[in-house]
């Protein structure tokens, strides 16, 4: 295969929606009884007929977990750089259409906000912005890479999708991963959620793991917005995506996450609804298909959550977020991506974890070392 889009076109939204709903409560028990799980596995472990026996893939998920990542949560922090955006999008406070306060971080306000970051023990961070090419572009992401690097084990960036050469590029200046997420893979109505912008080209967006994988970056981590269309259909399809990438690029490493549609400003509400015990089977299924994925929780979802799903699959959460430039320190006010839901501190998360009886995890590798 040279690209996913090849597998893509081999499956229909709709027919992967009749096959949801045809399973059975057998399907799912004879899916968890076997030893090497499929995608077809995954997409039975999806149905609602799955929601029977969500108590029994709650433990085999924590079973699995620990087996393979031990009673570890990795910790980091987003760093929003920008908010300036050129694309139109119906969910988001980034928008093009939302008329209001947009700020690019300089130099200097870019090392204040890590020197904050640093204060709070975080070591791993993850670059975000808008996506607006002339602002905020492969020349600023390098040099803030460049600034980053020295005060940070590992660097993650959630930024437009770029080509192959500027993946690698921004790889050789210290890029551990790359976030990307398709939103929704649902082609018919993608347009609508996007109707400007370089992001309203649904091919080119979906292309984008292939190019980070052929640039040879460490991790790659992939979602979608969980609310915009039906969850599991949406998710099956990037489960989909992520066995073709694993299959192709098996040197790199994978994530995903579960980003829900939170408050922001100009939004839409949500077409899906998605309930905490959705959620839960969603991370199960994950963690029983695929035991080697790595599973990122955001403060998107709520402090009674987030405390349950630490022993329940997730590897890797984020804490003491901002989601706008300066949010941590020099400009407070400016425009937010979306609303967090749990707002407690690095400290709060780090004492929650180790009540748990896990270990939280500031900094797990150092890039040095990543050649042997």
């Amino acid at each position: 295969m040279k690209s996913f889009k090849e597998v893509f076109e081999q499956y229909q939204w709709n027919e992967v929606k009749a096959r949801l709903e045809k399973v059975s409560l057998s399907d799912v028990r004879n899916s968890l009884q076997k030893k090497n799980k499929t995608i077809d596995d995954f997409l039975v472990l999806l149905s609602r007929a799955a929601s029977g026996e969500l108590e029994l893939m709650a433990r085999m998920t924590q079973t699995l977990t620990q087996k393979r990542f031990g009673k570890t949560i990795q910790l980091y922090a987003p760093l929003y750089l920008s908010n300036e955006c050129q694309n139109i999008c119906t969910y988001c406070g980034f928008s093009l259409d939302n008329h209001l306060k947009r700020k690019t971080l300089s130099d200097t306000e870019l090392m204040v906000e890590a020197s904050v970051l640093k204060s709070m023990g975080v070591n791993h961070i993850l670059l975000v912005s808008g996506e607006a090419n002339k602002i905020v572009g492969v020349p600023y992401f390098q040099n803030a890479v460049r600034l980053l690097r020295p005060h940070f084990a590992h660097i993650s960036i959630e930024v437009q999708p770029l080509e192959e050469d500027e993946y690698r590029l921004l790889q050789e200046e210290g890029v551990h991963s790359v976030l990307v997420y398709q939103e929704t893979y649902h082609q018919e109505v993608y347009k609508e959620y996007h109707p400007k912008g370089k992001k309203s080209n649904f091919h080119y967006r979906l292309d984008t793991p292939d190019r980070i994988g052929r640039a040879g970056v460490h991790k790659i981590g992939s979602g979608v917005l969980l609310g915009l269309e039906d969850w599991r259909i949406d998710s099956f399809f990037n489960a989909l995506h992520i066995d073709y990438l694993q299959k192709q690029y098996w040197k790199s490493r994978f994530s995903v996450s579960f980003p829900r549609l939170r408050p922001a400003e100009g939004i839409i509400e949500p077409n899906f609804i998605m309930e905490d015990k959705d959620l839960l089977q969603l991370i199960c299924a994950y963690r029983i298909w695929n035991e080697d994925l790595e599973i990122s929780i955001s403060t998107r979802e709520s402090e009674v959550f987030r405390n349950h799903v630490v022993r329940l699959g997730a590897t890797t959460m984020s804490a003491g977020s901002k989601t706008n430039p300066g949010g941590y320190s020099v400009d407070k006010e400016s425009l937010e991506q979306f609303e967090t839901s749990d707002e407690r501190s690095m400290d709060e998360i780090r004492s929650m974890i180790k009540k748990a009886g896990y270990d939280p995890v500031m900094k797990d590798w150092e890039s040095v070392y990543s050649g042997f």
